[in-house]
């Protein structure tokens, strides 16, 4: 009979402490380079002043403007990169492909890649290395234009370069970053994720799906 009780016992726990596994906390917010997460709700005076993505203007790969206006109430993932790059970039392109094929046709999910190489990066380069690397145009932007424009995005819109501040103190100072960056319907900062590992993908896909269901 104990043994029997025990059993009990540990199955009602078993069972209490997988409903709790099962809750979601909501995303948190990111402010500023720190990445510290912040948990801010709606009736909090900090929730107006919550980091959002600044206005931009750019190029993709068809030749067509790519601006802020572009991902209005849309989940995306930014990230930098460049074409050439023969390490780092083409795993970060192998882990979006993931995102592109998990969320395929979706069109609450975006994808912008930002070069940090402009001049060498033109509207024909992106669009062959689209080709090359099979990215749907419709969902997987690469985009280009004016060298301090993409930086500034990069280190002071999406806090994207781990650099910037601790050595790296020059916005003209190449930006090249492993990180990628998850913002939600109004354009707010709700991931940073280590963009060279696989896992790191599986933990985004279930972040997304989370912004989705808001």
């Amino acid at each position: 009979m104990k043994n029997l009780a025990y059993l009990l016992f540990a199955a009602l726990l078993l069972g209490c402490s997988s409903k709790k596994g099962e809750e979601k906390l909501d995303l948190p917010f990111y402010n500023e380079e720190t990445f510290t997460a912040e948990w801010i709700e709606e009736d909090d005076p900090a929730y107006d002043q919550i980091h959002t993505i600044s206005d931009f203007k750019f190029i993709n790969q068809e030749g067509e403007i790519i601006t802020n206006e572009t991902f209005d109430g849309k989940v995306y993932v930014a990230n930098f990169f460049f074409t050439m790059c023969p390490t780092v970039c083409p795993k970060m392109e192998a882990n979006l492909s993931l995102i592109q094929e998990e969320f395929k046709g979706n069109d609450q999910v975006k994808i912008l890649s930002h070069t940090v190489m402009p001049w060498a990066d033109s509207v024909a380069r992106l669009k062959e290395y689209a080709l090359q690397n099979d990215i749907n145009s419709d969902q997987w932007y690469l985009v280009t234009g004016e060298q301090e424009d993409l930086y500034k995005m990069g280190r002071l819109a999406y806090f994207a370069d781990e650099g910037f501040g601790k050595g790296v103190t020059d916005l003209d100072d190449f930006l090249h970053t492993e990180n990628m960056v998850l913002v939600d319907q109004k354009r707010r900062i709700r991931g940073i994720y280590n963009g060279t590992l696989r896992l790191e993908m599986r933990r985004m896909m279930d972040d997304i799906r989370q912004l989705l269901e808001k």
